[in-house]
C-alpha cells in the first residue's frame, strides 16, 4: 500500500511500515509488528501526526484503535485515511459497509 502513495506524491511526511495486521486468529498479535520502533522513532522526532494507512477490514481496525490508545498519551493526532465510494465506483455494487463507512466519512460541500 506504501507503494501507492508513494506514486501519487501527495503525502509529504514520514511512513513507517508496519508489516502486517493484529490478528488474533491468524496468531499475529502486536508484537509481531513493527509497532515497538513506531514508538521509539515517536520519542526521537518532533511527531504532531500519525496517519494510520491500515486496511478497512476487522484486523486493519483493531491494529489502528491499538495503535492511537498507545499514541494518545504522546499527545500525537492520530488519524485515518478515509474510505468508502472509489471516484468513478457505482452505488448500485457497494456494499452495505463501504456504505456506511461512506457516510460516516462525509464532507459537507
Amino acid at each position: 500500500e506504501m507503494l501507492r502513495l508513494l506514486k501519487y506524491h501527495e503525502f509529504k511526511g514520514v511512513y513507517h511500515v508496519l508489516h502486517g495486521s493484529i490478528s488474533p486468529l491468524n496468531d499475529i498479535g502486536p508484537d509481531n509488528l513493527t509497532i515497538k520502533e513506531l514508538l521509539a522513532r515517536l520519542n526521537e522526532e518532533s511527531v504532531k501526526e500519525v496517519i494510520m494507512a491500515t486496511n478497512p477490514t476487522v484486523e486493519g481496525d483493531a491494529t489502528a484503535l491499538y495503535i492511537s490508545k498507545l499514541l494518545k498519551p504522546l499527545g500525537v493526532k492520530v488519524t485515518r485515511l478515509a474510505y468508502g465510494i472509489p471516484v468513478g465506483g457505482d452505488l448500485e455494487y457497494a456494499d452495505e459497509y463501504t456504505l456506511a463507512k461512506a457516510l460516516e466519512g462525509r464532507n459537507e460541500i
